[in-house]
């Protein structure tokens, strides 16, 4: 079987083991006789892998009873508006309330715009200015800010926030899609935490939400049924059809995590794959990267050598060689590494080596 070493921001790999475990139940999952594919949503067999993926995901981040955690479709994107609908939406004809965005990236900026439409955003602070190179000084919300929104880590320009905002009485929103179980977290500190499952968690079509549960109930009356937090909660995330497939895989991760020895066993060996290919950058004459030390992702780490075409033959080199979805995003360029937890330290080694050997 060949199996190549996907750096892909997402979909992302996957654990070998995952894998083959859903292989091995295409066709028939436990004794059921049928496909979680075929599963009706409804069924006992189905309300066991919820259940599962649920009690894992709760024991795995430390989720208190106090926080609602729901399995959604949409991605990530959807999220940017369904928190300021839920948590600061009026309704029509009543003047907007005010959400505290910090600008960090492409996709906090996109976060911003979107929640735009509901709120009035007001943005704290951003990094802009430098190429989004850096994390801002967190400026303190405002007492009437409906909320306090944050990406934790920025997946197309490779920066992590390394110290968590206090906000206070207002409820700190952050989009952990690209970290979510990379290393741990204190849930508590948070009003809500959302993320795309394609990176860390399974496969895409599935976005987990874990939000406080007195922060539920607050949508305006004109918000569609399937954009209410409410009423999701209410029918344990079984309002509609639900992403099945993707919920049982992230099942299957959450177990492969558990086996693993939990979050802090992970976050070892994503510390370990991160100091591996920086400490390469840091020596490195050819490549660098551009993100200032203190606020380096684990998860991903892009890197350039301010040569375009250098960068498209080192990226068909490494496909030659097993090493693929390398290239940075589009708006960017360079090269980029996402490193997420089924990355195996191989592939880093296997990257860095090719790498130190790249000729010019």
């Amino acid at each position: 079987m060949k199996r190549v070493y996907n750096f892909s921001p997402g979909p992302s790999i996957l654990p070998l083991p995952v894998l083959e475990q859903a292989a091995k139940e295409t066709c028939c999952f436990s004794d059921s006789g049928q496909s979680v594919m075929e599963m009706s949503h409804r069924s006992k067999d189905f309300e066991a892998i919820i259940e599962k993926a649920e009690s894992s995901l709760r024991s795995l981040m430390g989720i208190p009873d106090t926080y609602t955690v729901l399995f959604l479709q949409g991605g990530a994107s959807l999220q940017f508006s369904m928190a300021a609908l839920n948590l600061a939406g009026v309704e029509q004809g009543e003047q907007k309330k005010t959400a505290s965005y910090i600008d960090t990236g492409i996709w906090a900026g996109k976060a911003a715009d979107e929640a735009a439409k509901y709120v009035n955003v007001a943005v704290r602070a951003s990094s802009k200015d430098k190429a989004y190179t850096f994390i801002p000084p967190a400026p303190a919300p405002s007492a009437q800010d409906a909320y306090y929104h944050i990406t934790l880590n920025n997946t197309i320009v490779g920066t992590k926030w390394t110290d968590i905002p206090d906000t206070g009485s207002v409820p700190l929103v952050a989009d952990i899609s690209s970290c979510i179980l990379s290393e741990p977290l204190d849930v508590s500190k948070f009003g809500l935490l959302y993320a795309g499952a394609q990176k860390n968690l399974g496969t895409a079509g599935t976005t987990v939400v874990i939000v406080r549960t007195d922060l539920i109930g607050h949508a305006p009356s004109w918000t569609p049924a399937l954009l209410r937090y409410d009423i999701h909660a209410q029918e344990h995330s079984l309002y509609n059809t639900p992403p099945c497939y993707g919920i049982y895989i992230i099942a299957l991760v959450l177990e492969w995590l558990e086996k693993l020895g939990g979050v802090p066993a992970i976050a070892a060996i994503n510390k370990e794959k991160a100091q591996l290919l920086y400490d390469f950058l840091e020596d490195s004459k050819l490549f660098h990267s551009p993100v200032e030390k203190q606020f380096r992702s684990i998860m991903n780490v892009p890197f350039v050598s301010g040569n375009e075409e250098l960068d498209q033959r080192f990226l068909k080199e490494a496909a030659g060689r097993g090493l693929i979805n390398l290239k940075g995003h589009r708006l960017v360029g360079g090269i980029r590494a996402s490193i997420y937890n089924a990355m195996p330290i191989e592939g880093v080694k296997a990257l860095v080596d090719f790498a130190q050997h790249f000729k010019v």
